[in-house]
């Protein structure tokens, strides 16, 4: 399909011959923000929704997770106060009131998103909506004829096909588990299963990680990769690389025998015997049963919509955004797609969304947080580079006994001495990445950067004061 934009805007509302202007499917973040600056804009708006408000990011992503991390620093901040003169007896953990403060927490922000859409004039209809036909769609047996239809339905987690995959937990379902497993495997190579086997092995749970793979978190520096994978094998974290599970069993006791065949060289496959497999290989685009076969929406082999620039599918009328498109699948690139979309439909305004020097961050302990080119990426394009490094111990762990580094990486163009991408491991990465995102979207220089004035003392300034490149 075209990747140009359409030549008309359309930017009439309120056009008797339809029940609504815009109907979006899914009330996540993309179908909110767009549902919302829609109706702002004198759209008549409707959302239909079968789970819940918010979608993956409040629910059971984002949000959630982040508590949750927060959680698990507690016990090495704990560890690291001794060095600072603090004293304290035994430490409990309680999981029940850690998942239960969590979901009380999501079900307030539930409400909000329902305030949300109310004060903003949006019809929400709970159930399950199909596409039933040209300009309609179908909600719990009633049609509405529609002149816009978003599918901003989103993503879920792709589920093992070994044998026994019924006995593992995906990372929707972690986040509700019962109890606390003492010795648990994590499966997968991306950020969330890194994420995920940080957050258990930071609450006391054995934790192993296995990835077929000979290293996680594929699309990252490789200085990051495997800087992350010797500090969070420091923290206790087995990480077990070309390896991957075959088969899961489950016994009497509900204890769960996992077998792990290795592609290493004379290494042979080996049972292990744990409490839980969290699995976290992937996710796939929700697109099924939504009736896009039948009105013959066109979609890539793996089920994501196939959108032109102006997130117009080859179906007149019908468009989507967010992870449903599988581009960037994160949840501020929805918010600022949804964003352009209703602006485009509805105020004539020209989409030109800008997927290049999108921050990130991956909150494994310690963080990561990372913008624009990686330096494989920044060589593979034909960059003439100055790389430049600074590892170091953070002043905290000076007193704290604890064994962390820090990293900060810089890959500059040599020829014109523009960043071409920042990379960080270390506390606060995320919250450091955000202002430097900022300058290299404004194009900065290393010199900018050498000409900055560093804040002191704190782990940010080294970003400018690193001097000399190492290659």
């Amino acid at each position: 399909m075209s990747e140009t934009p359409s030549s008309s805007l359309i930017t009439d509302v309120n056009d008797t011959a339809f029940d609504y202007d815009f109907f979006v499917i899914g009330a996540g973040s993309g179908g909110v923000r767009a549902s919302r600056i829609a109706s702002q804009l004198g759209a008549r708006v409707a959302v239909a929704e079968e789970l819940y408000l918010g979608g993956t990011c409040v629910n059971v992503g984002c949000v959630p997770k982040k508590l949750f991390v927060y959680a698990s620093q507690f016990r090495e901040d704990f560890d690291a106060s001794k060095g600072f003169g603090w004293g304290h007896g035994e430490l409990s953990f309680n999981w029940q009131t850690l998942r239960d403060n969590k979901t009380t927490e999501i079900k307030r922000l539930n409400g909000v998103y329902n305030n949300i859409l109310s004060g903003a004039n949006v019809e929400i209809l709970h159930g399950r909506a199909t596409l039933a036909g040209k300009n309609s769609v179908s909600v719990n047996g009633t049609n509405y004829k529609v002149k816009h239809i978003l599918i901003a339905t989103g993503s879920w987690p792709r589920k093992p096909t070994y044998q026994g995959a019924e006995y593992t937990i995906d990372s929707n379902e972690f986040f509700y588990l019962e109890t606390l497993p003492q010795k648990v495997i994590v499966e997968g190579g991306g950020y969330i299963a890194v994420e995920f086997a940080g957050i258990l092995n930071s609450l006391g749970c054995d934790t192993e990680l296995v990835y077929r793979g000979e290293l996680f978190l594929r699309n990252f520096d490789n200085s990051i990769r495997h800087f992350v994978a010797e500090e969070i094998r420091k923290k206790g974290i087995k990480l077990s690389f070309k390896q991957q599970i075959s088969s899961v069993q489950k016994n009497n006791d509900g204890s769960l025998t996992v077998n792990i065949k290795n592609s290493a060289q004379n290494e042979e496959d080996r049972n292990v015997t744990v409490d839980a497999v969290v699995t976290a290989i992937g996710r796939t685009p929700k697109t099924g049963n939504l009736g896009l076969e039948a009105l013959g929406v066109a979609q890539k082999t793996d089920g994501s919509i196939i959108v032109d620039n102006n997130f117009t599918t080859n179906v007149e009328g019908v468009y989507a955004l967010g992870d449903v498109i599988g581009r960037k699948q994160l949840t501020p690139v929805a918010l600022s797609e949804g964003m352009a979309l209703a602006r485009h439909l509805f105020d004539g305004q020209p989409i030109n969304m800008d997927y290049d020097n999108i921050a990130t961050a991956v909150f494994c302990q310690p963080n990561i947080g990372t913008v624009g080119l990686t330096e494989e990426e920044a060589l593979e394009r034909g960059y003439t580079l100055d790389i430049y490094k600074s590892e170091f111990k953070a002043m905290k762990h000076t007193l704290s006994g604890l064994d962390e580094r820090t990293l900060m990486k810089l890959i500059v163009d040599k020829n014109t001495d523009k960043i071409l991408g920042a990379h960080m491991v270390g506390p606060d990465a995320g919250e450091i990445m955000q202002g430097l995102a900022i300058a290299i979207k404004a194009g900065a220089t290393k010199a900018h950067f050498d000409s900055t004035i560093g804040i002191h003392p704190t782990a940010a300034e080294e970003f400018v004061t690193m001097r000399e490149p190492v290659g």
